[in-house]
């Protein structure tokens, strides 16, 4: 990354969260930036907290609605391809999906999905799951 990238302020973001979410607890697993094919999503983070498995979008800007819509289009995308249930943190009991938890500025119209989709930060969040 080049000293003067556009992404420097947005991974320190992603390192706050993280630093964010251990106040209570340590992540399982945290991926940065996973990779599931071009025509899926791609999530900002992987992780497993507290048990759950969340892909985790980190919004430094606020997007238009139309392209927050695209952005959870690949996750439905994802979710109908039933790619998600080989993963290997996957139960071997029963298969769940990752919420969607979007966090920065901005709140969303994320439509009705067969997914859970998440919008507060994460002092929000620590306060709904204590």
């Amino acid at each position: 990354m080049k000293k003067d990238s556009q992404k420097i302020n947005h991974f320190l973001l992603i390192a706050q969260f993280y630093k964010d979410v251990r106040k209570s607890s340590i992540p399982k697993e945290f991926i940065v930036e996973p990779k599931y094919g071009s025509k899926f999503m791609e999530p900002d983070i992987f992780m497993i907290w507290k048990g759950t498995p969340f892909f985790v979008e980190v919004q430094r800007t606020v997007y238009t609605d139309k392209v927050m819509k695209a952005k959870i289009d690949r996750y439905e995308l994802y979710f109908n391809s039933g790619e998600w249930q080989r993963e290997p943190w996957q139960p071997k009991d029963k298969k769940v999906f990752p919420y969607i938890w979007i966090i920065g500025v901005g709140k969303y119209s994320t439509g009705i999905r067969p997914f859970r989709v998440i919008q507060n930060s994460v002092e929000e969040m620590l306060k709904q799951v204590k």
